[in-house]
């Protein structure tokens, strides 16, 4: 398996869903097992069948983040020198050049991006176009709406 690349803090948020899965998830679901069980006839037991879901569920994310953790790359963008490019964990303040937005983007992995959070994944169309460049560089974006264009305001490694 490949090394998967993450960020400090979204290793950081992995290890803090596993540990909350193993600690409170997992002896929460076994206790409504149990429960579940002393109640008689499992065939016709929906809490029983809804708990043995839902322990499927925990199970195999545990397993999830395990394997992603196992094999993740950890980069910390503050330890990060890429003389003002644009890289993996650097936060990018871009201004849309037709509408004149200004919007700031960390790059991430794909298991950590989220848009409302401003973390897009290395891999989406923008943070293609961002990666390399520094401030003051043009880049297209080809989004469904058209190409559109974005000016680097800055690169920081935060």
């Amino acid at each position: 398996m490949s090394a998967i690349p993450l960020t400090a803090r979204g290793a950081e948020r992995l290890q803090a869903e596993l540990h909350r899965l193993k600690t409170i998830e997992r002896p929460s679901v076994i206790n409504a097992i149990a429960e579940a069980r002393a109640q008689g006839d499992l065939s016709e037991n929906a809490e029983y069948d809804a708990a043995r879901e839902r322990q499927g569920f925990i199970e195999g994310r545990i397993a999830e983040l395990e394997g992603t953790l196992s094999n993740a790359h950890v980069i910390d963008p503050a330890a990060l020198n890429a003389e003002g490019r644009a890289v993996f964990g650097a936060t990018v303040d871009i201004e849309d050049l037709d509408s004149g937005d200004r919007l700031s983007y960390q790059i991430v992995g794909d298991l950590e991006a989220d848009i409302k959070s401003n973390l897009i994944s290395v891999s989406s169309p923008v943070a293609r176009a961002l990666i390399g460049k520094s401030e003051g560089d043009v880049v297209e974006v080809k989004a469904p709406s058209g190409i559109r264009e974005y000016e680097v305001l800055s690169v920081r490694y935060v």
